[in-house]
């Protein structure tokens, strides 16, 4: 049975993917912001551990996993949360820039560098949820695109490093997904929202799997995933 330490299980992809992970009996470790969020997944995914840190925080992220248990050997680690705020160069603040770069980039590179032990025991995977954005900026993208390039960075630089201790390492590059933040998107874009033309998360779900399964003789270090139409 494998072992799973998973960011953003609350909505989305990561909710989509936790479920899948906990319906075919894997363990599960959710990372939730607040004890109330922690209750909340407890509720959704009965037998899951939970553990507080909250990612827009990183710098106390040390601290917070210190004072709860965690295994010594993790199968993955999958850095599923995001967020995202919109606007151009010119008008995009600090605020934002650096809310985007703590959640979406630092707070994975932390996690990673604190729970670094338990995969390589295992010798187990490190999956980035990133995004098509991660690959091209476009107009008004640039704080969240900046965060996913970085992403891509960090993951690249982290396969060379750890293959030597048999980690495993990929990034999924979805494109634009049916879920609240894509909702979020177009309500910051002023466009209408319509989920049928986006990428079911379940799709997602099952090319995360994919990698996640692959034979241990493979690898799939970068998957990009676009909507069928």
């Amino acid at each position: 049975m494998s072992v799973h330490f998973l960011t953003g299980a609350g909505s989305g992809i990561g909710a989509a993917l936790a479920a899948r992970l906990h319906a075919r009996g894997d363990d599960l470790i959710l990372l939730a912001r607040s004890e109330a969020r922690a209750a909340e997944l407890g509720e959704r995914f009965p037998g899951a551990r939970t553990v507080v840190a909250d990612l827009a925080a990183p710098g106390e992220m040390a601290a917070a996993l210190a004072a709860q248990e965690l295994p010594t050997r993790l199968d993955s680690l999958l850095h599923v949360a995001g967020v995202v705020d919109l606007g151009p160069v010119a008008h995009l603040t600090v605020e934002k820039w650096i809310s985007q770069l703590e959640v979406n980039l630092v707070a994975p590179a932390e996690l990673t560098r604190l729970l670094l032990p338990a995969l390589r025991a295992a010798k187990g995977q490190v999956l980035f949820v990133n995004s098509g954005a991660g690959l091209r900026a476009a107009p008004e993208w640039a704080a969240y695109a900046a965060s996913k390039h970085g992403l891509k960075a960090l993951a690249e630089s982290l396969r060379a490093e750890e293959a030597a201790h048999g980690v495993r390492v990929s990034s999924v590059y979805p494109g634009r997904t049916a879920t609240a933040m894509q909702e979020r998107v177009h309500e910051q874009e002023g466009q209408p929202y319509e989920p049928a033309h986006f990428i079911d998360p379940e799709s997602v779900v099952t090319s995360i799997l994919t990698v996640l399964d692959l034979p241990r003789d493979a690898q799939i270090p970068d998957l990009t995933i676009r909507p069928g139409v």
